[in-house]
């Protein structure tokens, strides 16, 4: 198994697994991004993403999505927004592969956090992340505004 930087003709495994965890998290059929969204958004000139792969035998076995943030009380950030290994290869030091190369650019890239979600039931993750010596927040929300409810909010006030 390797560890390197995605390319454009990854990006179809990508949301794959892009796919398969949303299954995982029990909505299937929230996936709006396209193969096409991707490979616009992770590798125009000013990309608004970067990821990295885990590849066996030629597959993408698993993959780990983030972008830069910028917080007003530590500067510069990263945020993780998805770690993903396909089911049939958890277990085989993909996802701990992905997730020490996520920790190793925060580190060479001088950031000062590197943050993501969990949901509060995933409790694989939480003890793994735990062990790890991350800090999982536990008085902070989650909020977020999607399509609908920016339509909605720009009517109301308009």
């Amino acid at each position: 198994m390797i560890i390197r930087k995605a390319t454009k003709k990854d990006m179809q495994s990508v949301l794959e697994l892009i796919q398969e965890l949303a299954i995982f998290e029990k909505e299937p059929d929230a996936v709006l991004v396209t193969v096409d969204d991707l490979v616009r958004d992770g590798f125009s000139e000013n990309p608004l993403f970067q990821c990295f792969v885990a590849e066996e035998e030629n597959n993408i076995t698993g993959m780990a999505l983030f972008y830069y943030r910028y917080s007003t009380w530590k500067g510069k950030t990263i945020h993780l927004e998805d770690l993903i290994v396909k089911e049939s290869k958890r277990g085989t030091g993909a996802g701990f592969a992905l997730y020490k190369e996520i920790i190793k650019q925060g580190k060479a890239e001088n950031v000062r956090r590197i943050e993501w979600n969990v949901l509060d039931w995933n409790t694989a993750a939480i003890d793994f992340y735990k062990k790890s010596g991350a800090k999982i927040l536990e008085d902070w929300r989650v909020v977020h505004m999607d399509e609908p409810g920016i339509v909605n909010f720009l009517s109301l006030t308009n």
